[in-house]
């Protein structure tokens, strides 16, 4: 006896359930292997009959309404003599019969698939299930009313589409219940599979080695960087979503067989398109700004987790969501490390030279270009940090900061680690001041980069995360900076003239405290005229606060005693001292002739 293929799944849907009664008799199984055989034989690969070249399920789709329905009556009256142990002829023929069906529906699979390549765009398959008309898209249906509705609510393309899967499911369910589901799982993985392949080259998605990412210079390797985070997008949410809801919709009568299927048309591409994230991490020969591309690729992924867990959410297509958690780590494991260098590097900065005139030093401006491009990233980087803390932030003090939300964790991680960086910055800076002779070039050398990195901190994503309370904290310290400078580059100056004005003075004590005056404050001018203060509120406020202490005393003590003396005694007016106190903190350099060689400065007067 020939035996046919049996189904683990036998159920069936509405449309292809056998008409045949559950008690057939003789006459009845004869009538039906004769209809049967009238219909398929028309389909059979083997005859020479022209209409084996026309497919079945175009134009005329009743034809192929009719003809799956005798393959499941078909189907029934095999079930039908196999439990009556009776007439093994007409089971041989009938086998012989369903074996031709399945060798053509094989056939009308693979072409529905082939002649709708385009129209089976993981994208348009998705739009079109999506709409609540795709529903009506039934063999059952004539094609008119499928047109009808069709041009109701969806395009030409779309009607197509669920056309043409409706008829993949119509098939895939007759071929399962009638044991030929391997067969055509088969076929739809093979076609299927090459679909999604391409369609990752595509994207420009490579079978990437770490040898080859390591050679690459940093252009490219950022153009392909920048390639992948666009193409992860595309690929999940519509190239691997439309083949999950296609494969889904086609085999919906099994649950093993979608399964089975799209872990073998999508695990592989998958899991090389998530590796690429870790191979970027392991990448040891990258540019210094290889961590914004690692926060850019962890964010990523990071946001489209809940796409990976929904659309590979069977246990077949577990070795792709764990490729994107090992990438996911791999690359916060990397920016944890990449943290923690920076801060070394901060820390084991050698430089001895000091910078010219008090200015910014080079390590503040590289070390605030980078936290403030940090902090653009404060939401990635808190996730990091939170799952990776940084060894440096056991070692913070709490009460860096007054404000307590600052330091609220894990939800500002980012902020408390930032604002540890700029810490190590702050104390570096603390000890570069120590290079200068001058004590009061120190104190304004600390004050301009502390003015500098507020700055930064001001007009970056950093005031967000550092709060008020730092910024009112280091405002006051660069306050105190100023006063110290002050306090002793112009002491001498503010000394040389007495407190208070009186006409009692003696001539040689007039004339002597003129002397004194200009000559502490030509040395102090000529060394200081070369200082610079790159903020111009700080320097106005710093010129302000020396002008208002020293202006109004030595104009006091000018007009009181000026007609007095002799001119050469006498060389610098009150409106000459407000001008030349308006030149200074630009980094200009002069000889010291020239406040000598003149009593009236050229320039109006702008401090007094």
């Amino acid at each position: 006896m020939v035996f046919f293929h049996t189904s683990s799944n036998t159920s069936l849907s509405p449309t292809s359930t056998s008409s045949l009664p559950t008690s057939p008799t003789s006459s009845m199984v004869e009538q039906t292997i004769q209809n049967a055989e009238s219909i398929i034989k028309k389909w059979d690969l083997n005859s020479s009959s022209l209409i084996t070249i026309t497919p079945l399920f175009h134009p005329n789709r009743k034809e192929a309404k009719d003809y799956l329905k005798c393959v499941m009556d078909l189907r029934g009256t095999m079930h039908f003599l196999v439990s009556q142990n009776s007439a093994p002829h007409k089971l041989v023929i009938a086998q012989t019969l369903m074996q031709i069906a399945m060798k053509w529906l094989e056939k009308e699979f693979y072409q529905i698939l082939s002649s709708n390549r385009e129209r089976l765009d993981p994208e348009l398959v998705s739009t079109s299930l999506s709409s609540d008309s795709s529903a009506s898209f039934d063999v059952e249906e004539d094609e008119a009313d499928q047109l009808k509705i069709a041009g109701e609510s969806i395009s030409e393309a779309e009607r197509v589409s669920a056309l043409a899967m409706a008829d993949l499911k119509a098939i895939a369910e007759c071929m399962s219940s009638s044991g030929y589901g391997k067969e055509c799982a088969h076929i739809y993985k093979l076609f299927r599979k090459s679909i999604v392949d391409r369609g990752l080259y595509l994207l420009g998605i490579e079978k990437f080695k770490s040898s080859r990412i390591n050679k690459m210079d940093r252009e490219y390797l950022h153009l392909t960087i920048k390639n992948w985070l666009n193409a992860v997008k595309i690929a999940l949410k519509s190239l691997f979503n439309g083949e999950k809801i296609l494969c889904d919709h086609v085999f919906s009568a099994s649950q093993t067989i979608r399964d089975a299927c799209f872990a073998e048309i999508t695990t592989e591409g998958a899991k090389n398109l998530f590796k690429f994230p870790e191979l970027i991490a392991k990448n040891k020969n990258s540019p210094p700004d290889r961590i914004f591309r690692l926060l850019e690729l962890h964010g990523a992924i990071s946001e489209l987790r809940p796409d990976i867990e929904s659309i590979f959410n069977v246990e077949l297509t577990s070795a792709i969501k764990l490729q994107a958690l090992s990438s996911l780590q791999k690359v916060g494991g990397s920016v944890k490390t990449l943290l923690t260098n920076f801060g070394s590097s901060i820390r084991k900065d050698s430089s001895k030279t000091p910078v010219p005139g008090g200015g910014i030093h080079p390590l503040a401006q590289s070390t605030m270009s980078y936290l403030s491009s940090l902090s653009d990233y404060d939401r990635i980087l808190t996730d990091i940090i939170s799952i990776h803390p940084p060894i440096d932030n056991a070692l913070f003090p709490e009460s860096y900061f007054n404000d307590p939300t600052v330091i609220e964790a894990p939800k500002q991680a980012a902020s408390v680690h930032l604002a540890w960086l700029i810490l190590i910055l702050l104390c570096k800076i603390d000890s570069k001041a120590q290079l200068y002779e001058d004590l009061s070039l120190s104190y304004l050398f600390l004050a301009n980069n502390l003015q500098f990195i507020i700055n930064q901190v001001q007009t970056s994503t950093l005031k967000h995360l550092l709060g008020h309370q730092w910024l009112s904290r280091h405002t006051q310290k660069i306050k105190q900076y100023a006063l110290s400078y002050e306090s002793v580059a112009w002491n001498r100056v503010f000394e040389s003239l007495p407190e208070r004005t009186t006409s009692e003075l003696s001539y040689e004590a007039v004339k002597d405290c003129f002397k004194r005056f200009n000559a502490a404050f030509e040395q102090v001018y000529v060394k200081q005229i070369s200082w610079i203060v790159p903020d111009g509120k700080l320097r106005d406020e710093l010129k302000v606060s020396i002008a208002g202490k020293l202006v109004p005393v030595y104009r006091e003590f000018y007009e009181t005693f000026w007609t007095k003396l002799n001119a050469d005694f006498v060389r610098v007016s009150p409106d000459d001292l407000g001008n030349y106190l308006s030149d200074l903190f630009h980094g200009t350099r002069i000889s010291s002739s020239s406040l000598l060689q003149s009593s009236s400065h050229s320039k109006g007067c702008l401090l007094r």
